[in-house]
């Protein structure tokens, strides 16, 4: 494994971070540890369950009042849609 402290690292980490995602042991050594980079899957089907513990159902009825709330937001003037122009911010 190839141990690298913050301020080695800190100057090439694209370079440290990509050698990590072609299977090179890569560690960082903080406070006498040894941080390793892993690539990691990332399954954003189950983020609300790991993130705010809610179930499916409770997401989708979350999206829903969500939504709602932007609407009605919309419809009272309180917020406009963000359309990427540079009038956006005024």
């Amino acid at each position: 494994m190839k141990t690298l402290t913050i301020t080695e690292g800190r100057g090439r980490l694209g370079y440290w971070l990509k050698r990590a995602t072609h299977g090179d042991d890569i560690g960082f050594v903080v406070d006498g540890a040894v941080v390793a980079l892993r690539p990691v899957e990332v399954h954003s089907a189950d983020y609300a369950l790991q993130e705010y513990g809610l179930s499916e159902r409770e997401m989708a009825a979350a999206e829903k009042k969500i939504a709602a709330s932007i609407k009605g937001a919309r419809s009272r003037g309180e917020v406009t849609k963000f359309t990427g122009g540079k009038n956006d911010f005024h």
